[in-house]
C-alpha cells in the first residue's frame, strides 16, 4: 500500500468526499489561498474554488456559527480550527448549538458538520497554545468525537465523519502531521465507535489514543525487553466510546494502564479509568493507573514542556506498579 504522512491522508479524505459530494465545503482560516496553516488543505482551493472552500476572519465564533447555520440549512461543512485551543472562543456554536440543535428540534434539523484542527500540545507553545482538549467536547451530549492515531485511521475516521449525520470533533495533533503509514488506494471508511488492538499481549492493558499511542507503542517495546508482554489498545474514538474493546482486553491481561495527555481531572483517561474498574472490578488483579499530564499549565521550556507530558518512562513505571514491580 502507499505510505502517506496524515496531513495528506486528511486532504485525501476530504478532497474525495468534496468530490462524491458538493454539498461538502470546507471553512477557516487560511484554510484557501495559503492551502491551510499547515498545509492539510493544499491544493484544494485550486480544484473546488472560492464557493467551496472559504477564507475566514480571525473570528471563530463567527465561523463556527456560520458553520452551523449551513448545516442546518442541507449543506455538510468542514470548519478548520487553525488549533483547537482557538476552538475556546467558538465554544457556545459548538455545544449550545451544534451538538443541542437535534434534539431541542425534536429530531427535525440534524447537523452535519465537522470540526477539524490540531488538539493537543506540540512543542514551545506554552500554556494558552499546548492544551489538550478533549474532554470538553466529549463531555458534551450531541457530539461525536474521533482522535485517530494513524494515516489510515485518520483518512478512515474522517471520511466516516464527514458522512455523519451528527456534528463532529475531529482531533488531530500538530505533531503528528508528518508522521507516515500505510493507507489503501480505493474508498474504506473506519467506523465512529470502534477501537483496535494495535499489539496483542497477555500482562496488562496499556490504552490510549491520538498523539500519545506513538508513546504508548513505544512503552511496550520497552516493556518487552524486561519481559512483559503489553496489549495496546488504540480506542480511535471517544464518543461513542469503545469501552467493550478495553475490557476485554483487560479480562484477558486482568491489568490496565490507561494514558492520556489532557490533565488528570475530569479526564477521558480518568472516565476510562472508572469504566474499566466497574466494569471489570472481577477481573482486575490491581487498580487501575492513568498517566496523564501534570495538573499544571504547560511550561513553554521545552525540558519542563517534555516532563510534563506523559513519557515511555511514566508508562513504564505505572506498569510496573500493576504488575507489583514497583511501589
Amino acid at each position: 500500500m502507499p505510505i502517506i504522512t496524515v496531513r495528506e491522508a486528511i486532504r485525501q479524505a476530504m478532497d474525495e468526499e468534496m468530490a462524491r459530494d458538493d454539498r461538502v465545503c470546507l471553512i477557516g482560516e487560511e484554510v484557501a489561498e495559503y492551502n491551510g496553516a499547515y498545509k492539510v488543505s493544499q491544493g484544494l482551493w485550486d480544484k473546488y474554488g472560492s464557493r467551496r472552500v472559504v477564507d475566514t476572519p480571525i473570528a471563530e465564533e463567527g465561523f463556527a456559527g456560520l458553520g452551523v447555520g449551513a448545516a442546518m440549512t442541507g449543506l455538510r461543512p468542514i470548519v478548520e480550527f487553525m488549533t483547537f485551543n482557538f476552538a475556546l472562543m467558538a465554544i457556545d456554536q459548538v455545544i449550545n448549538n451544534a451538538a443541542k440543535m437535534l434534539y431541542m428540534s425534536g429530531g427535525q434539523i440534524p447537523v452535519p458538520i465537522v470540526f477539524r484542527g490540531p488538539n493537543g500540545p506540540a512543542e514551545y507553545l506554552a500554556a494558552q497554545h499546548s492544551q489538550a482538549l478533549q474532554s470538553f467536547f466529549a463531555h458534551v451530549p450531541g457530539l461525536k468525537v474521533a482522535a485517530p492515531s494513524t494515516p489510515y485511521d485518520a483518512k478512515g475516521l474522517l471520511k466516516s465523519a464527514i458522512r455523519d449525520d451528527n456534528p463532529v470533533i475531529f482531533l488531530e495533533a500538530e505533531l503528528m502531521y508528518a508522521w507516515t503509514g500505510e493507507v489503501p488506494d480505493g474508498e474504506y471508511l473506519v467506523p465512529l465507535g470502534q477501537g483496535v488492538v494495535r499489539r496483542p499481549g497477555h500482562d496488562v492493558t496499556v490504552v490510549s489514543f491520538s498523539k500519545p499511542m506513538r508513546v504508548a507503542l513505544e512503552a511496550a517495546d520497552a516493556l518487552a525487553a524486561e519481559g512483559i508482554d503489553a496489549e495496546v489498545v488504540d480506542l480511535r474514538s471517544l464518543r461513542p466510546l469503545d469501552d467493550a474493546v478495553v475490557c476485554e482486553s483487560v479480562r484477558r491481561t486482568h491489568r490496565c494502564v490507561v494514558v492520556d495527555e489532557a490533565w488528570p481531572v475530569a479526564s477521558v483517561g480518568s472516565h476510562l479509568a472508572w469504566l474499566v474498574s466497574r466494569n471489570c472490578f472481577d477481573d482486575l488483579d490491581a487498580p487501575v493507573e492513568c498517566v496523564a499530564s501534570e495538573d499544571v499549565p504547560m511550561p513553554y521550556n521545552h525540558r519542563l514542556e517534555l516532563a510534563v507530558q506523559p513519557s515511555v518512562e511514566k508508562i513504564v513505571r505505572a506498569v510496573k506498579r500493576v504488575m507489583y514491580r514497583e511501589s
